[in-house]
């Protein structure tokens, strides 16, 4: 299984992305898909996460109220939505394909197929 990620880029503060995470395979649709970021030198966070039907997300409440996640399975794509970003939301996006479910406290160790990461820079 192969994730691409694409969608970032450079906007100014109180600007709007929307990231795309594609799969190579069409099983992608039965798997909860999360999306993470990464700082320079720091770990990385999650940030969303979808159920493979669409109906349930989660959001971490540094995005939570600025960002919506949602996909279609048909073309086998989950997107993340963000608006009215920050500077402090600048940093590496990756998508993930979730071994578990979807749940409270995600982290890195429940995902096993990774995105290679889009770059969102956001300016004041």
């Amino acid at each position: 299984v192969q994730l691409q990620a694409s969608g970032g880029g450079m906007v100014q503060a109180g600007g709007s992305l929307r990231l795309s995470c594609a799969a190579s395979v069409g099983t992608f649709s039965s798997y909860t898909v999360g999306w993470f970021r990464q700082k320079p030198g720091k770990e990385r966070e999650f940030v969303g996460a979808i159920t493979s039907s669409g109906g349930a997300t989660l959001l971490a409440d540094s995005v939570k109220g600025r960002s919506t996640c949602s996909r279609d399975n048909a073309k086998g794509t989950v997107f993340l939505q963000m608006n009215s970003l920050k500077p402090e939301d600048t940093a590496t996006y990756f998508c993930a394909r979730a071994r578990l479910r979807m749940g409270a406290g995600m982290r890195t160790t429940d995902f096993d197929y990774w995105g290679q990461g889009t770059q969102v820079t956001v300016s004041s």
